[in-house]
């Protein structure tokens, strides 16, 4: 798997749970859910965070 689909898969898996969050908090769904989908969103930006500066660092060396 290259590494442009690894970031690609990691923005994608991002942009998923937030769009999954904000539907469910725009239907009035639950908050739990919401929160959880949230702290989730945070955890997937760091690691594509990481991915990408990893990327970046593997390709300038």
């Amino acid at each position: 798997m290259s590494s442009n689909t690894l970031v690609l898969a990691a923005c994608i898996a991002v942009a998923a749970v937030l769009f999954l969050g904000l539907a469910n908090m725009m239907r009035g769904g639950s908050a739990n859910l919401s929160q959880r989908l949230m702290r989730l969103r945070v955890l997937l930006q760091f690691l594509a965070i990481i991915l990408i500066m990893g990327v970046l660092w593997w390709r300038a060396a």
